[in-house]
């Protein structure tokens, strides 16, 4: 039977949620081994090199010690459960690190003393930002050699705002930290202690007018007191906290704990997550009550596959109470699933509990229609409600893949699917147009991660390679096609002969074929036939092996036998014929010309209009985006963007950004068309 964990809280107000987020090798990681070895849920610190870090357990991650995956853990302190969760700070692990945000009250930003603000630390600000989570800034490794803490800090008050505030500052040559929000005695390595205790102060009562009174009038207030104007100003992002920490030392660690569970929001004090009842613009916004007595509202932001263990998911409950033996509906599914057993993660470890209040993160396992973002609920009438969705990174780098061993296709994809269940960032659909099954990731890593996954976790080899461009062909003129098939080998024979003519119609309008046979020149059981051959060349090409598309094919006449005249002779006739009328009507390559958009610090905007020169592109107009950065949109050749973040991340230091989406086609410049024709020739003449 499961048994209360050690320090079980008596209710929402003892449970705190944080997700640790930021940029790649900021020390996240190490510094949930250290929160956790201080808290006492484990016995000593893990380490990366030695692979035994609670957090990155995959042995991907392990070999490359590099965080890949959200890890979910807990620990109790000061009779208060943390569930916290451990992010990936690489770009394109996005799919990751942003679900995380979907869980918590608090979004911890870790940023690396030795390096300061970086790219990956603007954007998780930002988008914890807009889901209306307190803010919380945790400054790691200060005691790395060189580092000028004052002025780190006084960077992030001039990227983020004067309401970063440091709640604790760094003292003795960084080996240890004070506190600055409740003590405001002492000396720091910043100065006077006071000084940073005032400011802190003011800023709080400064939103609640009868505490900004009492403070004008008495001086100062006692902070003990200031709990429900703190979560306000936390709430409203009036205050965004600054402390100090070295996981590598242990200084500040202490003093983190602390921090959390005596300033940070529990789950009945932050801004309530944005729920909605209904579909589509009929939906309206709804609120979570984190109360444990009503009806159960949880939300999905997690689900794994593993090949031995099966389907987990993963939810945050925001409302009521989940127990063993709870029957719990899946987003508007009919039939409910039964709760067997429930699980809190430390980890790859899973503790069974007997129940989850508003705020714990738990997890079920096997269950097999568990999906990322589904909201799970006790009762029927909720089956309409949904968290706001998660403005995700669109994947645009794309790989073609099939297995190594022919008759596995079926088996790879199924692989596939349970991979993109595990991340929303990843795609893979099969293209009609090129016969290929495509991987979309965020990036080259991205992707690269996946087929080692592939490999290393499923046995599973592929070839890969760039995805074909989707040309097409069409013509540009009128024209007339003639074909006599004549086939003579002893006894019946094969005869068909076939008049058409072809015209040109507008970009998308598609394929037309039309039957203008007078007089039964050709039997009407042989029309068909002439289509059929017409829809070979439709589909093979007949100039450069693409697709043809936008043309009108118009039978008029021909000429057949009573006795050779054979289905198969007005296959060949009408191809035939078809193709001599495309060769006399100026055929052209036609190639996808998409919609780009690029978000880029403004600074860049210059360089990027002229690198999108470059690839044939054209700038349709700008917009301000956040603040410091510019959206560009344009327009440009697809098969112009191959490794275009690479190129992107060289011309905006990495915080460079795109989406693509289809626009339209358009005649490829005449020396990529003679190209694609000579090797059309050349593979045909093989």
């Amino acid at each position: 039977m499961p048994s209360p964990l050690p320090g079980s809280p008596a209710g929402p107000a003892f449970i705190r949620t944080l997700a640790l987020v930021g940029a790649a090798a900021a020390g996240r990681t190490c510094l949930a081994e250290a929160l956790l070895a201080r808290s006492g849920a484990i016995a000593t610190p893990g380490t990366l090199e030695r692979g035994s870090t609670v957090s990155d357990h995959d042995p991907l991650e392990r070999r490359m010690q590099h965080s890949l995956n959200a890890t979910v853990m807990h620990m109790h302190h000061a009779d208060t459960r943390i569930h916290f969760i451990d992010t990936p700070g690489g770009p394109d692990f996005l799919g990751q690190s942003l679900p995380a945000l979907e869980a918590v009250e608090t979004a911890a930003v870790v940023i690396n003393a030795a390096v300061g603000i970086e790219p990956m630390t603007l954007r998780m600000m930002d988008y914890a930002a807009a889901r209306h989570l307190d803010r919380l800034i945790i400054v790691n490794k200060i005691d790395a050699p060189g580092v000028d803490l004052a002025a780190l800090l006084a960077q992030i008050q001039d990227t983020f705002g004067r309401e970063c505030l440091a709640v604790n500052l760094p003292d003795a040559g960084a080996t240890r930290v004070v506190d600055c929000f409740f003590n405001r005695e002492g000396h720091s390595d910043f100065g006077s202690v006071d000084t940073a205790h005032r400011a802190l102060v003011e800023q709080v009562v400064d939103v609640d007018e009868a505490w900004l009174d009492r403070y004008l009038n008495d001086g100062d207030v006692d902070a003990g007191e200031l709990h429900a104007p703190l979560e306000q100003a936390l709430r409203e992002g009036h205050l965004i906290p600054v402390c100090f920490v070295s996981a590598k030392s242990g200084a500040g660690v202490a003093e983190l704990l602390d921090i959390i569970v005596k300033l940070l929001p529990n789950p009945t004090e932050a801004n309530p997550p944005d729920f909605l009842n209904g579909e589509g613009e009929a939906a309206v916004p709804m609120q979570a009550d984190p109360d444990p007595g009503k009806h159960v509202l949880a939300h999905v932001f997690k689900v794994t596959v593993d090949p031995y263990v099966g389907r987990m998911g993963i939810f945050r409950v925001y409302q009521g109470t989940v127990t063993k033996d709870s029957q719990l509906y899946i987003g508007d599914s009919r039939k409910p699933f039964k709760v067997g057993r429930l699980f809190m993660l430390q980890g790859k470890d899973t503790v069974e509990v007997a129940s989850a209040l508003p705020g714990d993160i738990v997890a079920v396992a096997k269950v097999d229609d568990i999906h990322f973002d589904a909201v799970l609920h006790d009762a029927a009438d909720d089956d309409h409600i949904h968290l706001k969705p998660l403005d995700f990174p669109k994947p645009v780098h794309g790989l073609a893949i099939e297995p190594k061993r022919h008759g596995d296709e079926q088996r790879m994809w199924e692989i596939l699917t349970k991979l993109v269940d595990e991340d929303p960032c990843l795609k893979v659909e099969h293209a009609a147009a090129t016969n290929e099954t495509i991987v979309y990731g965020l990036g080259e890593l991205h992707l690269r991660v996946l087929l080692d996954r592939l490999r290393e976790v499923y046995k599973f080899e592929v070839n890969t390679r760039p995805p074909r461009i989707a040309y097409r062909e069409t013509v540009t003129a009128p024209a007339e096609g003639h074909h006599r098939h004549k086939k003579q080998t002893g006894g019946a024979g094969q005869f068909g002969e076939v008049f058409l003519r072809i015209e040109p119609l507008p970009r998308g309008a598609g394929f037309e074929f039309l039957d203008q046979v007078k007089g039964g020149t050709i039997p009407n059981q042989f029309i068909p036939a002439v289509e059929k051959g017409v829809r070979e060349v439709l589909a093979g090409g007949a100039i450069a092996g693409c697709p043809v598309v936008d043309v009108r094919v118009t039978v008029y006449d021909g000429k057949h036998h009573s006795v050779d005249s054979k289905e198969i002779a007005f296959v060949t006739a009408g191809k035939k014929a078809f193709m001599a009328a495309i060769r006399e009507a100026r055929p052209i390559v036609l190639e996808p010309i998409v919609h780009i958009e690029i978000t880029a610090p403004d600074n860049t905007m210059g360089d990027i209009a002229g690198d999108l020169a470059s690839r044939r592109g054209v700038v349709n107009g700008t917009t301000n985006g956040a603040p410091g950065t510019m959206i560009v949109r344009g327009l440009a050749p697809l098969s112009e963007l191959s490794g275009y973040q690479l190129r992107l991340n060289a011309l905006t230091s990495g915080q460079g950004r795109y989406t693509i989406d289809l626009s339209h086609y358009d005649a490829v410049p005449p020396s990529v068309q003679q190209q694609l024709v000579s090797q059309f020739q050349v593979k045909d003449e093989d």
